[in-house]
């Protein structure tokens, strides 16, 4: 089969899953994955709908099979790492979750999504204090709150050490 035909299945598999049918999309990309098992693309995104469709654990190996693929595009690869690093986390495997997100805020600095899930997985590490670091960070950094602006010099300095007192 070639490229385009391939392009058209993956377009698609995401129309169906615009129109409210992820478990036809899902049956398309399975087909396409058994097809393609190599691609980097076809695997992220048969990845994608099995978290849509809340089956994690089954979401798990694709996502791992895209990531592991040097020719995943750039956008996709910061999707992937999120997906990976959320699904882990979801399923209890903390340590993963961290070690995954944290190779993604590496990789994507500015990327507020990662650092969020990444606070999020710190948490159910009982890494309380770096958790609400990076939540600090990213409010000083992000918000567009009035308030917020006000003090973001300070939220960025008590950031570092919320142990802090005179």
């Amino acid at each position: 089969m070639s490229t385009p035909e391939k392009r058209d299945l993956l377009d698609d598999a995401d129309r169906l899953r615009t129109e409210g049918r992820p478990e036809e999309a899902r049956v398309r990309l399975l087909a396409l994955t058994a097809q393609y098992p190599d691609d980097a693309e076809v695997a992220y995104r048969t990845a994608w709908i099995h978290d849509t469709l809340g089956l994690e654990s089954e979401a798990v190996p694709y996502y791992e099979r895209a990531l592991a693929n040097p020719e995943l595009s750039v956008e996709d690869r910061r999707g992937a790492l999120l997906g990976l690093g959320s699904t882990y986390r979801i399923l209890g495997r903390y340590g993963q979750a961290v070690e995954t997100l944290g190779r993604g805020v590496e990789e994507f600095p500015d990327d507020g999504a990662l650092r969020t899930f990444l606070a999020m997985a710190l948490y159910n590490t009982d890494e309380h204090h770096e958790a609400m670091r990076l939540l600090l960070e990213l409010t000083a950094t992000t918000s567009q709150d009035p308030y917020v602006q006000q003090y973001r010099r300070a939220i960025k300095h008590y950031a570092k050490d919320l142990d802090e007192t005179m």
